[in-house]
């Protein structure tokens, strides 16, 4: 059976052949699996795509995409699934933190008749103020996204070719891998795995990147937008009863002043979340406007051992 691994590469030139290689001895442990290798550099300041070139030359099962900018992680896996071949692919990062090593872990829990399988990290190696970050941003999904409930998402993952399939057909700007799989299947398990620590370098993800794959979730669910009419229904209820309490103590006493403290930190307060409804409302429209005018998710420049039938496929 063919395994496809698909990797997004950004300036991972002095790991990314160690990845490779690795991969390569794994699988010739491995009796009754194949593999082969789709690595996407997405945009790299450094020599990333030359080491895929080094690469795609030293094994003829190593396909390489090189994008015409930078997209983001997300829209690099998306460009390598439109190029894999096997019955199984394979997602993971370029940094040795998701070890190759595991991968016969993925495999033995997807026989047990799982669609799709994450790996969870025992111990998170990042730094604190990623953890937290991440740890704010897994609940914000656990609650905004339809998924199970006991399954947990990352970045090292293994799924069947139809949850494959399914996900192309996403034409959407903002892509997140993920949760286009939770749209597929629910048939989906965890496995416990080895968190590796960074060998070269630092996490790539800027705060802002990170905000952004945050809120592209979006793309994927209402819930902002009826959050806005829930809490647009609470304080206006609360605003009216409030008017009403202050009309009734002035006919009772008409003596008591209005006072213009409590009056403009009502106002701060309603205009405050106001604004904040009206932000949730133009980030969809937005989004709208992006898809509408048909962004791409990606743009190949030059791509390496991949044929011109799959091209056109």
């Amino acid at each position: 059976m063919l395994v496809s691994i698909v990797i997004p590469c950004y300036n991972s030139e002095h790991t990314i052949d160690e990845v490779v290689d690795l991969c390569m001895e794994e699988f010739d442990k491995l009796d009754g699996y194949e593999c082969e290798m789709i690595l996407v550099n997405d945009y790299s300041r450094d020599k990333t795509f030359e080491t895929i070139q080094r690469c795609c030359e030293k094994y003829p099962n190593v396909k390489g995409v090189n994008l015409a900018k930078n997209f983001g992680q997300h829209a690099a896996i998306m460009a390598a699934l439109h190029y894999v071949s096997g019955e199984i692919v394979v997602g993971m990062d370029d940094d040795m933190q998701n070890h190759p090593s595991q991968i016969p872990q993925f495999l033995d829990k997807l026989n047990e008749g799982y669609d799709i399988v994450f790996g969870v990290f025992k111990e998170r190696k990042f730094s604190w103020i990623k953890n937290l970050t991440g740890a704010v941003s897994r609940f914000i999904l656990w609650h905004m996204i339809d998924r199970p409930k006991d399954i947990q998402m990352s970045s090292y993952w293994m799924a069947r070719r139809y949850v494959i399939e399914e996900t192309k057909k996403y034409e959407g700007e903002e892509v997140f891998i993920q949760i286009l799989f939770f749209r597929t299947t629910h048939n989906i398990a965890n496995i416990e795995i080895e968190h590796f620590a960074r060998e070269v370098g630092t996490s790539n993800y800027s705060f802002g990147k990170g905000l952004k794959l945050l809120l592209s979730f979006m793309n994927f669910s209402a819930l902002p937008l009826r959050a806005a009419t829930f809490f647009g229904t609470i304080f206006s209820g609360a605003g009216f009863i409030g008017a009403l309490i202050v009309l009734i103590r002035k006919l009772m006493n008409p003596s008591i002043a209005v006072g213009w403290s409590s009056l403009m930190c009502a106002m701060l307060v309603l205009f405050g979340i106001m604004f904040l409804l009206i932000g949730i409302l133009g980030e969809y429209i937005g989004k709208i406007i992006l898809n509408v005018n048909k962004t791409p998710q990606f743009v190949i420049r030059e791509t390496l051992n991949i044929s011109k039938d799959e091209k056109n496929d």
